[in-house]
Order: structure tokens, then C-alpha cells, then sequence
């Protein structure tokens, strides 16, 4: 008799992971609250325009990526991005600046001072920190790299990944392999030279070299994809209630059109927000809610905007820019959404998609809404001298968006280990552990899907 397993949300996690495990011959049913699969993946055309409301591409840096597009025949959906997409700029002193790529291009840049780019030469002889698993992501950087390349290159790129702020994020947890890097090879440099090797050996692909891809129509298509693989094993517009253990497995209720169902199982993975499972498993131990609920998800705003090419002054050359906080700017940065895929639009239009809130600003919720969003706008426009309205707006908030791994949160992540050690056949994923984005979640799954397996 096969071995069976309940997963509960079908994010991308849940769905990744039970996609592997029904290769290997488990049975599995998955249970999602909303009407639809995805989770935070959510990809709608309106006016003609696609707007990918979450994430709007995934790096390939697992190999599980191109197995999932190959087994789902998704090879005719495939889209890359556009080389031009490689080049990224940060705003400084209202201008956009190429973040340098090469060692010439450092030299070069405006973006750093000349006092910064010495501090940066100096990196290869600062020695390790004794206190390095609780440092901070500023204060990591800001020890090995220096105040500036902090203000203007760390302190943008945490906002455009975790929309958070360095000076919360713990560099172990939110960064583990730059922490990693100077850990195992006592620098940031030399530790990237030497790990290349390393990350050959495993067929991994590091982020800043990964392609990126997306689909023709947008993001949802590989949760879809998944979704019609399982059929009816995905219930929809189910909630989750209760996980209680029985003398042959566990018994899952949930609620749907508002009638209780119950199912059994073998075992159950949740692959829900922090803050949800905790409402699940405080049965199995009552600190499970003070870490679940200690993981914060700041707001986050995302607003697309389309405009007529002809109207945009700004070369569009790239993959968008970023805003670092000493900027003091109403969003985070923005997206050339028709430039990484061009695909988007026809040539005489241009998409963007930009990002307000996150860690850095949390109560803009509190702000107008209008009033928040013509001003975002108009600092935009400003910024990429667009001299007309756009012909296309749309907006979704996200009232907890990203999952910040804290100072602290190493704390979290091992009692979710512990928990599962001690209460077998429960296993804990989701974004809020093995990294936020796509591609971590994809490759998490696998690692989860092995655990499970070797359990059952």
C-alpha cells in the first residue's frame, strides 16, 4: 500500500514539493484556502497588459527548474530574459548610475566614491567577526566593505529582494552564503573565487550568473501547470482546521463550502505562511506560536504602470533600478518589466513595475491611497523623464508580503527543527525557511521532498 501525505497551500513550495514526492510514488492530496493555486505567484492580464502581481521572474539556479518545465511540456511557454536585462541601476543624487559588474567598471562608476572603492580594496585583509552569527547584514557589510558600499549597494538590493532593511536582517539567515563566504574562506573576495569550483561540483548556478526566466503568460503558468497535473488531489477553497495525530497517522480536517471534511494520512507537510501554521500546530507545542508569529511580513505595495515609449526621455536599457534609503524616496525601486521580457508589450509602449512599503516604510497602509500613489507617480516620472500620464495603472497590495529572516531568526529556524524531530510525520516548509524567492523554494522543495521520503 503506498505511503500518502497531505500538503496544506498550494504555493509554490507545497506544490513543487508535491509534485516530487507524487513522482516517487506517494500519494498526495494538497488543501489551499484561496479559489486559486500560486500563492504569492499571481499573474492577470488586464486592458491587454500582463501584470505579474508577486514574482515576476525566477533565476535558474537549481536543476530541479528546467526538470519541472520539461516534465510539464512548459518548453513552449519558456522565456528568458533580455541580455539588456543584466545591466541594473541604483539611484544616487537623483541620477541612475549601472551598478559595475567587472573590476573595470568599478574603477570607472560614479555610483562610488573614490574613498569607497580603496575601502573596498582593503576587504581581502579584514579578519573574521567573533560575533558573526548574530551580526547583522549592516553590520556584516559595513565591517568587510564599508559605510558607502552599504548605503549604496546593500541597503537597495535588501529592499529590492526582501523589500527589508540590512540593519534587521540577519546576515546568516537572509545571506548564508555571503556569511558563509567569509566563515569558511575568511573573506567576501577570495571566498567567491574559491567557491565557484565548489558550486560546480553540485550543478549549481550562482544567482548573479543564473538565467532568469519567466513564461508567456506570466509566472502562474508553472503553478498551473502543477495544478493540472494533480487534478482533483488539489481542494480548493479549503481551510485547513485541524491536524490531529491518530495511532496510524493523522487526521486532517478542513472546512469547505461550510461543511467539515476529514482526511488521513501518513504524514503532513504545511507549506502556509508562518503566522497560519501557527494556528494549526500550537496543539503540539505552545512555543510554536511565539516563533511562527515572531517572523514578520511587512506590506508591500506593487504598482504597474504602462506608458507610450515616445513619453519616456530615460534610455531603457535594462533591468530597472533600485532606490537606496538615503534617497528619500516614496517606493523602492522599480522594474523595466517590458524590457526584461519584451514580450510584454509591442515596441511603442514600455510596462514598470514598482514597489512601495516594505520593512523600510510599513505604515504608507496608514497613507491615502491615491494621494500615496500619485505621488509615487510623479517621482517616478521625475526620475525617468516621462513627460505624459500612463495609459495603464494597476496595483496590488500585499498586506504581508515577504517573510524577513531577522536578527534572531536562527532562533526560529531551530525550534521548526526540533518540532519536526519531535513530532514525526510534521514537517514545516513555505518561503519562511530555505529562502524566499523562486528559485530557493524550488530547490528547498527537493530537500524537503528527500526528508519526507526517508521518513516514510
Amino acid at each position: 500500500m503506498n505511503k500518502n501525505i497531505v500538503v496544506i497551500g498550494a504555493g509554490i513550495s507545497g506544490l513543487t514539493t508535491a509534485y516530487l514526492l507524487s513522482k516517487k510514488g506517494i500519494d498526495v492530496k494538497i488543501i489551499e484556502k484561496n479559489t486559486s493555486v500560486g500563492g504569492s505567484i499571481e499573474s492577470v492580464f488586464e486592458n491587454g497588459f500582463l501584470f505579474d502581481r508577486g514574482p515576476n521572474s525566477a533565476l535558474e539556479t537549481t536543476p530541479v527548474i528546467g526538470q519541472l518545465i520539461k516534465e510539464l511540456e512548459l518548453e513552449h511557454e519558456l522565456l528568458y530574459a533580455s541580455k539588456q536585462a543584466n545591466k541594473r541601476y541604483i539611484l544616487r543624487d537623483n541620477k541612475l548610475h549601472s551598478l559595475p559588474m567587472s573590476p573595470q567598471g568599478l574603477l570607472k562608476t560614479k555610483l562610488f566614491s573614490g574613498k569607497a572603492k580603496l575601502r573596498l580594496m582593503a576587504e581581502p585583509f579584514i579578519g573574521r567577526s567573533n560575533d558573526g552569527y548574530y551580526q547583522s547584514l549592516a553590520e556584516f557589510v559595513k565591517r568587510r566593505l564599508g559605510q558607502e558600499f552599504l548605503d549604496y549597494a546593500i541597503n537597495p538590493f535588501v529592499a529590492g529582494v526582501y523589500a527589508g532593511r540590512p540593519e534587521d536582517l540577519s546576515v546568516k539567515s537572509s545571506f548564508p552564503k555571503l556569511y558563509a563566504l567569509e566563515e569558511k574562506y575568511g573573506g567576501l573576495i577570495i571566498g567567491t573565487i574559491r567557491s565557484i569550483r565548489e558550486r560546480k561540483k553540485r550543478a549549481e548556478v550562482a544567482k548573479q550568473s543564473a538565467k532568469m526566466l519567466s513564461f508567456k503568460s506570466g509566472m502562474i503558468v508553472l503553478p498551473k501547470a502543477i495544478e493540472k497535473y494533480f487534478g482533483s488531489n488539489i481542494l480548493l477553497s479549503s481551510e485547513v482546521t485541524s491536524v490531529d495525530k491518530t495511532e496510524k497517522g493523522f487526521s486532517i480536517s478542513y472546512k469547505q463550502n461550510g461543511t467539515i471534511n476529514k482526511i488521513e494520512s501518513d504524514a503532513v507537510l504545511s507549506t502556509i505562511p508562518s503566522y497560519a501554521a501557527s494556528k494549526i500546530f500550537i496543539k503540539y507545542d505552545k512555543d510554536f506560536k511565539n516563533h511562527a508569529e515572531a517572523i514578520y511580513y511587512p506590506p508591500v505595495l506593487v504598482y504597474y504602470l504602462v506608458y507610450n515609449r515616445k513619453d519616456i526621455k530615460q534610455e531603457l536599457d535594462g533591468f530597472g533600478f533600485l532606490i537606496p534609503a538615503k534617497e528619500n524616496k516614496s517606493f523602492l525601486g522599480a522594474l523595466w518589466s517590458s524590457i526584461i521580457f519584451s514580450q510584454r508589450t509591442d515596441e511603442t509602449k514600455a510596462a514598470f513595475t514598482l514597489f512601495v512599503g516594505g520593512s523600510r516604510n510599513p505604515d504608507f497602509v496608514k497613507e491615502d491611497r491615491a494621494s500615496l500613489l500619485l505621488k509615487v507617480r510623479k517621482e517616478f516620472e521625475a526620475l525617468m523623464g516621462i513627460t505624459a500620464d500612463p495609459i495603464f495603472a494597476s496595483e496590488r497590495l500585499w498586506e504581508k508580503a515577504i517573510p524577513q529572516y531577522n536578527l534572531g531568526y536562527v532562533e526560529h529556524e531551530r525550534f521548526f527543527d526540533e518540532f519536526e524531530k519531535r513530532n514525526p510525520g510534521l514537517f514545516i516548509s513555505g518561503n519562511y525557511r530555505g529562502g524566499i524567492s523562486v528559485g530557493d523554494c524550488i530547490k528547498n522543495a527537493e530537500l524537503v521532498a528527500e526528508k519526507i521520503l526517508k521518513q516514510l
